[in-house]
């Protein structure tokens, strides 16, 4: 065996800088960081030479004169002092790792000023090696990066090609501007500027910039606080409907900083589930704050992973903020009337000479009814009923009673349901279409029917027990002796969920009792759904049996419905609390503004 000797200062910088530097992203995140650290409210970065010469200039507070030279040495920062301070940090950086890193992988020219000098400093740097000369500049630091990894020759031939290390930079910068909506960042490279923000300090507005106007309709806010734990969330999620194909728009970040987060993405993972197709995830920008001491974030030297003190708490936390921001979607089923069905009941009740309780939802009458018409688009007119009550049932195309005698039959106008929406028709024997605020919206009656199913069973179950169908007669099934076995295995949990098997032999079963949702399919029907949910995970039992039935038992495409079927398929639908995907994730609602519409047809909407 050789003997052992000291490694020079080149080659333990080159082998640590291989934990700090994977790539050229690396560089400009360490970069980005030390600018934000510095209280920069615009960064420019640009990018070129294949990717090896990155340039970010910053209008931050500089480095000191006296202090450029530690800058770039080993373990040299100004965010910590001692060991307490690594569990109170409060800064990006502050492991002093990064500029020795760079330096020993890259030529680099620092140019830097604070608002306390009137000349600059320039520094460059090569091998390790620094060079100092006072330089005119503004005030703020230039980072030059020139021939990375040029002396690395092994890890330059891992790179990827020059548009795929672009896009992890590109990625790293969006991360960093949405991180921090006060800084304008500005990304160039060969084929142009793909990141550019204004630093509005919105974040809303950020987003915007860097995707699209049109995204911010997708989103719903995130906002949450629990004062006694001090921890607070606030972001944006996106509704249902608006789906990518990799968790890469899924932004993290604790206290700001840009996280690999196994707990939230948990937390984000279930809120959605049952809500998203297979393969597609949901826009996510979450920052989660909280005190310092919760959150260790001096896990590994990339800064990007974190432990937290109580990781519960925290996966809760997410969890609730979220499952209450997507249930906000549901304006479809609102307690309180819009001020324009208010005005149009109170309109309708004074033509009637009745008074309209909001609470109860009902009419009362005051006094005889004489008919006359009631000028309200939609009412029927010719109606002929014999009065038996002068007290109205639930409002929802009840009609007026007169306190006239039995045997005087007249007219009268019946009311008008008001809902904020209007049942068109059916398109296929599959798709419901409707009008509502003026858009156009189009419903796929099963698995809206599906979706209305499937919640109304998971808070039967969360109650008790879903409601079970006595069968009076029913067939002897043969199966084989496992599939029995099995059956009889899970006979306790099967009975949660409605059923009630009973064992005849090693290979035959009889069903007793089968929810009443599907209490009209043969029992041969629903053996072979069971039998399959109950293979595989168990963990997930649950779930999947309640997707099942509530699919069986949904109206199903092609099935043809009268409008009041379809006004009340839509009417069930609009109460469920996530009403954009059914349980399998499907979307359910596809909707056109009269804006589209009318630009399809050239006109002026």
């Amino acid at each position: 065996m050789k003997r052992i000797h000291q490694l020079s200062r080149q080659l333990i910088n080159q082998i640590a800088a291989g934990e700090v530097i994977e790539r050229p992203a690396s560089v400009v995140k360490e970069l980005l960081e030390n600018a934000v650290d510095a209280g920069a409210t615009k960064i420019e970065i640009e990018i070129s030479n294949e990717c090896k010469n990155i340039r970010v200039s910053d209008n931050g507070s500089g480095i000191h004169p006296d202090d450029i030279e530690l800058a770039f040495s080993k373990h040299a920062t100004s965010k910590i002092q001692n060991s307490d301070d690594l569990f109170n940090i409060h800064s990006l950086g502050f492991r002093g790792e990064a500029l020795a890193s760079i330096i020993s992988i890259a030529k680099v020219t620092c140019t830097t000023r604070t608002k306390d000098n009137e000349t600059g400093t320039k520094v460059e740097c090569e091998e390790s090696n620094v060079k100092r000369m006072p330089s005119g500049c503004a005030q703020g630091t230039t980072m030059e990066v020139r021939d990375l990894f040029y002396n690395v020759p092994v890890r330059e031939k891992f790179l990827k090609s020059e548009r795929v290390e672009f896009s992890y930079i590109s990625e790293i910068v969006q991360s960093a501007a949405i991180a921090n909506p006060s800084v304008s960042f500005t990304l160039k490279g060969a084929s142009g500027t793909p990141v550019q923000t204004s630093g509005s300090g919105d974040l809303l507005c950020v987003l915007t910039e860097i995707y699209s106007n049109s995204i911010a309709s997708e989103l719903k806010t995130v906002n949450k606080t629990d004062e006694t734990e001090h921890i607070e969330i606030s972001g944006y999620c996106s509704t249902p409907d608006f789906t990518r194909s990799s968790k890469k728009a899924m932004y993290i970040f604790v206290n700001n900083r840009v996280v690999k987060c196994p707990v939230v993405l948990k937390a984000v993972d279930t809120a959605y589930k049952n809500m998203l197709p297979s393969g597609k995830y949901p826009f996510v920008c979450l920052n989660l704050t909280m005190p310092a001491q919760n959150v260790d974030v001096n896990v590994h030297p990339t800064k990007r992973e974190v432990r937290y003190r109580n990781p519960n708490l925290i996966f809760n936390f997410v969890y609730s903020a979220i499952t209450a921001a997507l249930n906000g979607l549901a304006t479809f089923s609102s307690a309180e009337n819009s001020d324009e069905e208010k005005n149009l009941i109170k309109t309708l009740a004074k033509n009637s000479n009745m008074d309209y309780d909001n609470n109860t939802k009902t009419f009362n009458v005051v006094n005889s009814f004489k008919a006359s018409p009631v000028s309200t688009q939609g009412a029927a007119t010719n109606n002929y009923v014999t009065p038996t009550n002068t007290h109205l049932n639930n409002f929802g195309g009840a009609s007026f009673f007169s306190s006239k005698k039995a045997d005087d039959i007249r007219p009268v106008q019946k009311i008008p349901e008001v809902i904020p929406y209007n049942v068109i028709g059916q398109y296929l024997n599959t798709y419901i279409i409707f009008e509502e605020n003026e858009t156009l919206n189009i419903v796929d009656q099963h698995i809206a029917d599906e979706r209305y199913i499937f919640e109304k069973l998971k808070e039967q179950l969360s109650s008790d027990e879903v409601p079970s169908q006595l069968l009076i007669i029913s067939d002897v099934i043969q199966l084989g002796a496992q599939e029995v076995a099995l059956l009889m295995e899970n006979k306790n949990k099967l009975e949660k969920y409605g059923y009630g098997i009973e064992q005849i032999s090693d290979t035959e079963i009889m069903f007793k009792k089968v929810p009443q949702v599907i209490s009209h399919f043969k029992p041969q029907e629903i053996i072979s759904d069971i039998l399959e949910n109950l293979h595989g995970d168990l963990n997930n039992l649950e779930e999947k049996m309640l997707v099942t039935m509530s699919c069986k038992a949904a109206v199903k495409a092609g099935q043809e419905l009268n409008l009041w079927q379809m006004e009340e398929l839509i009417k069930k639908w609009k109460t469920t609390k996530n009403p954009y995907t059914c349980p399998h994730g499907r979307p359910i609602l596809h909707t056109m503004s009269a804006k589209e519409v009318g630009a399809f047809f050239h006109r002026n909407v």
